[in-house]
């Protein structure tokens, strides 16, 4: 069986487990926390980052190469279009989420709001949380944009672009990051992925000595 290193609010990891759900491949999942810079863990991949996949021989580092790896060796549910146009716009979106909308809005949270305050025992800086909040809703103005062109943001069929998109956004609410009024279209897709049962157990995970919004988990929200 794959063993899957990842924590809860490891939004790379959530990427993964959410396609591999969807794709019916089984993980076990191995409590990682990279800032504890484990010797065992940086054998594995020696940018000591989440996530990390192995299965026997086979190690795999990095949310996209584990998601590409499962996109060429499990034919079931193809996550990333039907054409050459349409893989090149899930590729821009995956990249988007992955790099810009994790910079802006999910690393600074995780900062502020996970780090500082499990692992520093420090007071957040309020001013680094306003920037990633205002950083949330030009980023969920631009959802509200593609979705009022397409049904998903892979296009016409749900796939990896809406993976990515979820992972990093769910991350982003569970650390109270997202306001929603005002976001009709991104709420009402966001709400699709929250009752799919590939994504139903990301969403009843919590990160100790942290809980999410009440409205976190809630599909009306």
């Amino acid at each position: 069986m794959w063993r899957l290193f990842q924590y809860p609010l490891c939004p790379f990891s959530r990427k993964v487990r959410f396609a591999c759900a969807v794709k019916g491949v089984t993980l076990e999942l191995v409590n990682e926390y990279p800032w504890e810079r484990r010797d065992g863990f940086a054998a594995l991949n020696p940018a000591a980052q989440t996530p990390v996949l192995t299965n026997g021989a086979i190690v795999l580092a990095d949310s996209a190469a584990i998601c590409d790896y499962f996109e060429e060796t499990v034919e079931k549910t193809p996550l990333l279009g039907a054409g050459p146009e349409e893989r090149a716009e899930a590729r821009r979106l995956i990249a988007w989420f992955d790099q810009k909308f994790y910079a802006e809005v999910t690393a600074p949270l995780l900062s502020e709001r996970m780090y500082k305050r499990l692992i520093l025992r420090q007071a957040p800086d309020a001013g680094s949380v306003r920037n990633a909040g205002r950083n949330a809703e030009a980023h969920l103005d631009y959802l509200d944009f593609l979705l009022d062109r397409r049904r998903w943001l892979s296009g016409p069929a749900f796939g990896l672009a809406d993976i990515a998109a979820a992972a990093q956004i769910s991350v982003a609410d569970y650390l109270g990051g997202v306001e929603w009024d005002g976001h009709e279209p991104a709420r009402i897709w966001y709400s699709a992925l929250k009752s799919r049962p590939a994504f139903r157990p990301l969403l009843g995970e919590r990160m100790e000595g942290l809980s999410p919004p009440l409205h976190y988990d809630k599909l009306d929200f």
